[in-house]
């Protein structure tokens, strides 16, 4: 039997959340976080309209799915981004003792893993998974941004 409950499945639902970070002006990154094969939470991007640099995607999700489970650590879980986690989110997910991080595009410059942030030694990372389709949709964002400008 196939299991359509894949990566690929959920980082198209992190996607989802990315277009709709996109349609409200923010920098298009979504998030889901999975446990059993079973979204407990959604997030994306709400810097700007909050008015606040830690409203990351993970930062959203992660608060929701601890809201979601009733206690703060989320073993057992899977957070699917479509942009590899920053120092910050990273350090976050470090707390929350993640077992599972699968990103979809590299973010060379301020991700995680160019800054050499550790993640809790029980978390799992993936990444790639849909980077072609999250790379476009970023790239789109911040070239219409330029031209806006």
């Amino acid at each position: 039997m196939i299991n359509v409950y894949d990566d690929n499945y959920f980082m198209q639902k992190a996607l989802q959340e990315a277009e709709a970070a996109y349609e409200k002006g923010e920098i298009p990154v979504g998030a889901v976080i999975v446990i059993e094969d079973r979204i407990i939470a959604r997030a994306h991007n709400l810097t700007e309209l909050l008015n606040d640099v830690t409203a990351h995607a993970e930062m959203q999700a992660i608060t929701a799915a601890a809201n979601f489970l009733g206690g703060k650590y989320l073993h057992n879980c899977t957070l699917y981004v479509t942009l590899e986690p920053c120092q910050m989110c990273a350090g976050a997910l470090y707390w929350s003792q993640i077992s599972k991080i699968v990103y979809a595009a590299r973010d060379k410059e301020r991700g995680c893993i160019n800054l050499n942030t550790k993640l809790h030694p029980k978390t799992k990372l993936k990444g790639g998974v849909l980077e072609e389709e999250a790379s476009k949709l970023l790239k789109r964002f911040f070239i219409e941004k330029r031209n806006l400008n």
